[in-house]
């Protein structure tokens, strides 16, 4: 049950429905989809162990939080080496800045989301970073507004 063809219209809907909030009570889920309560959970239940629903979190305003500056920060590697990519893994679960970390082809090969208060806090960064391991060349790039932001992907929930 790892990709959408796999999941029949009942679990796209209820995978659907804990995107956009997963507070929502079991009941209107089950009601929504045409299930009782208890059907329901266990197909919650099934697609959290097959890794469907990876996990259920809170979403946070950064600015409210102090973290009103989003950098997309564009890393190229001095090489391509197992060793540097390891350490660089490693150097990326000490920076807690970063709240998306891709490896890429193209120009850049990685692309970092990063989010901080201010400049200062985007050059605090970029000293732990340069720090921690080698980068032949960093780009950065700053959100001045977010046009749109979503961590629900677009699941099918009409019948195919």
């Amino acid at each position: 049950m790892t990709h959408d063809a796999t999941l029949d219209l009942i679990d796209r809907k209820i995978v659907a429905a804990l995107m956009a909030d997963a507070t929502t009570p079991i009941a209107r889920i089950a009601d929504a989809v045409g299930l009782s309560q208890t059907p329901c959970w266990k197909r919650i239940q099934r697609l959290e162990a097959s890794g469907v629903i990876l996990r259920r979190v809170a979403l946070a305003d950064p600015a409210r939080l102090g973290l009103g500056l989003t950098v997309f920060v564009g890393i190229e590697a001095p090489d391509h080496s197992a060793e540097w990519r390891e350490g660089f893994a490693r150097a990326l679960t000490r920076l807690p800045q970063v709240m998306e970390a891709w490896r890429m082809a193209g120009d850049a090969d990685y692309l970092l989301r990063i989010a901080v208060a201010d400049m200062a806090g985007y050059d605090a960064f970029y000293r732990q970073l340069t720090g921690a391991v080698p980068i032949k060349a960093v780009t950065a790039r700053f959100a001045l507004e977010s046009l749109r932001h979503s961590t629900a992907y677009p699941v099918n929930t009409r019948d195919r």
